[in-house]
């Protein structure tokens, strides 16, 4: 189980190059990144880095933040306290259970996440300041991340983690990695502070979000990464980017979200396979180059550009289920949480079986992309 000596990444010898992890953002239906930990962890494919956002950082920073033989024990921790228990009774009476299910968690919250802020409800034009003008509390996620991430083991770097955010006042993205700087519990608390629900975070003096206002899917933190290494990613799609014409409101509003929030993950995969193949040809231009002049200062500096890197992602699609609702994020049900893990879980034991990165790639495509459909779902 893990990795079979402390700080090495690959003990499925086969995996070319250094294994990333990238998790979206998606609340409750983030239990999916979970079970795609766990198959990793079970075949022994031990991730170099993991990139996360929202529900994503929480998870990578589980993962990242401690040794490999605890993760699952950490995980399995922090989603049977998010769980809510009792919600299931109703589903005799289609749509009941999910509307009690949704109306519990608006008003009660998730005592191990995040609790109602009641004074924000009555007056959403009251200035209070930047950490309080939320309509709930993450008082009790700042406790449970702090008891399930050992951030000295973090900063210690076996694991590189980053996390995406939002810069409140100039609305662009930043990712905070502990490659660069040592990261505690307020990064990962930023990367989660989901607006207005959740109230910012405070980090070097400034005001942060949860980087998935502005790209949910962190992908491009790896794919624009210095310097550049070939990569082996595994990306866990919580949101599909494509799916059926809606043919209701509530069918609108649910397909709305789902676009937003796959977060043109299909136009920053064209646009870096487009850079990648300049790159690649760069690279093959120089052999054309006679040596002496091939040694310029200047002429060195335009080769700078190229690269043989290969990126080879392999995304995970999350299912959807048949009695999923527009609230589909907050369906922090013990059921649907388990379902979400199993789901998760078969999904990565198929890919891992079939594993994709031994397939031959062309020298001039620096990005490959491998797609696993879920084969749960729609019962």
């Amino acid at each position: 189980m893990g990795s079979e000596t402390h700080g090495e990444h690959h003990a499925h010898a086969d995996i070319p190059g250094q294994i990333v992890l990238v998790l979206q953002g998606g609340g409750a239906l983030g239990a999916y990144q979970a079970g795609v930990y766990q198959a990793l962890h079970d075949g022994q494919v031990d991730p170099d880095w993991v990139i996360g956002t929202s529900i994503g950082a929480i998870n990578g920073a589980i993962i990242a933040g401690n040794p490999p033989e605890s993760r699952i024990e950490r995980l399995t921790q922090f989603w049977n306290g998010v769980a809510r228990r009792g919600f299931d009774a109703a589903s005799w009476l289609p749509g009941l259970a999910n509307w009690s299910r949704d109306l519990a968690i608006i008003t009660q919250g998730v005592p191990s996440f995040f609790t109602p802020r009641l004074a924000s409800w009555a007056g959403i034009q009251t200035p209070v300041g930047p950490e309080r003008a939320a309509f709930y509390s993450t008082g009790p996620l700042r406790e449970t991340l702090s008891r399930l991430v050992d951030f000295d083991y973090l900063n210690r770097k076996s694991t590189r983690l980053t996390v995406g955010t939002v810069h409140v006042r100039s609305g662009r993205m930043r990712y905070f990695t502990n490659r660069d700087a040592p990261m505690d519990v307020d990064h990962v608390m930023a990367s989660a502070a989901f607006p207005p629900g959740f109230p910012s975070v405070r980090l070097e003096g400034e005001s942060y979000w949860d980087g998935g206002i502005y790209s949910n899917t962190p992908l491009e933190a790896v794919l624009d990464d210095r310097p550049r290494s070939s990569s082996v990613i595994f990306a866990v799609q919580l949101w599909p980017s494509s799916g059926p014409e809606p043919e209701s409101i509530m069918q609108v509003m649910s397909r709305q979200r789902d676009i937003q929030y796959s977060s043109r993950a299909e136009s920053h995969l064209d646009r870096q396979k487009q850079i990648h193949r300049l790159r690649h040809v760069i690279r093959e231009l120089s052999r054309y180059i006679p040596e002496e002049e091939r040694n310029a200062p200047e002429v060195q500096e335009l080769l700078g550009y190229g690269c043989g890197t290969t990126m080879q992602v392999l995304e995970l699609d999350a299912p959807a289920f048949n009695n999923d609702d527009l609230n589909r994020d907050i369906d922090f049900s013990s059921s649907g949480i388990q379902r979400r893990w199993h789901a998760g879980y078969e999904d990565t034991t198929r890919l891992l079986a079939l594993a994709p990165w031994r397939e031959k790639l062309d020298p001039m495509d620096g990005v490959t992309v491998f797609r696993m459909a879920s084969k749960e779902g729609q019962g």
